[in-house]
């Protein structure tokens, strides 16, 4: 389909950062994954990739826990969008309290 004169067309891509187990399935939907291993390099990783054209970066709840002062960062941020997801080893109910807040602070009160 054409575009009219003066649309700009993005594509976005989608990024998953967390321990090697937990991510390596992602690979096969074709989501570009991220290994890391301590919280520096998580930090440095989400940082670099959210200045590369990506507009979803999940991140397991473990490695955000590592790095609250960059994922609370990016909440502020339209693109890219932080989502946490637990990781093999279970949740830690950091991504459903995240949602829970969000959703209580779009309609004024929490309705999960």
């Amino acid at each position: 389909m054409p575009q009219g004169k003066g649309c700009v067309n993005y594509m976005y891509k989608v990024a998953v950062v967390g321990d090697k187990d937990s991510i390596l399935a992602f690979k096969a939907l074709g989501v570009d994954v991220f290994s890391v291993y301590d919280s520096e390099e998580a930090r440095r990783t989400v940082d670099t990739i959210a200045r590369s054209n990506y507009g979803i970066i999940f991140v397991t709840e473990q490695v955000a826990s590592m790095i609250p002062d960059t994922i609370e960062r990016y909440d502020r941020e339209i693109i890219p969008a932080v989502i946490l997801i637990p990781s093999n080893q279970g949740t830690l109910n950091i991504g459903m309290s995240r949602i829970n807040k969000n959703v209580e602070k779009a309609v004024g009160s929490n309705i999960l």
